[in-house]
């Protein structure tokens, strides 16, 4: 049964995240969809729906940014552009698409579905023991780290998509693992 987790979905720690990208994910293109929503902070329906010239220029190269098309966004407002960081390039290095859609559906028409997609994920999250996490994991994740590291909120905000702040810091989450480090530097 699928359950609709949204602002409660886990938030992956890095042990989870390299078991899933390592041997979970079964294909290049799958370690790809998913690679995509983790380091850019994207939908999976935003993922799924990505055409290849939103990532790849005519020549093949990588573009520095990703553009989620408003179209495919929630709220179907506003474009935003990500930028490509190293680990996803090197993601994107290794998969190709000549078709329209960066993720073709079945038989090469239209692109995956996002149903299709968290099938994959669960299966890949079964196999592996994690409970309490869905696609939208690696936006709650993305989004957290991003805050745990000191990005601004506003830099955020503009990456994610989010209308406002409040309903940004529902994402926002303390991992244990940042507890436990906060807490082992205390001195007295």
């Amino acid at each position: 049964m699928k359950i609709d987790r949204h602002d409660q979905a886990k938030i992956l720690s890095s042990m989870e995240i390299s078991r899933l990208f390592t041997t979970g994910l079964k294909t290049q293109r799958d370690r790809t969809l998913f690679g995509i929503c983790l380091y850019t902070g994207t939908r999976i329906a935003e993922a799924c729906a990505l055409h290849t010239k939103d990532v790849y220029s005519i020549d093949g190269s990588i573009r520095p940014r990703i553009t989620i098309r408003k179209n495919t966004t929630k709220g179907k407002i506003e474009t935003r552009s990500v930028p490509i960081c190293s680990d996803l390039r090197s993601l994107l290095e290794n998969y190709s698409s000549s078709k329209v859609y960066l993720f073709p559906g079945r038989h090469g028409l239209g692109h995956i579905h996002p149903d299709s997609a968290d099938k994959i994920l669960r299966a890949a999250f079964l196999e592996l023991g994690i409970e309490g996490a869905s696609t939208h994991s690696f936006r709650r994740t993305c989004l957290t780290k991003m805050h745990m590291s000191g990005v601004p909120l506003k830099v955020i905000q503009k990456i994610s998509g989010h209308k406002t702040l409040g309903a940004l810091q529902k994402y926002l989450d303390v991992l244990d693992e940042d507890l436990e480090s906060a807490v082992s530097t205390l001195t007295f």
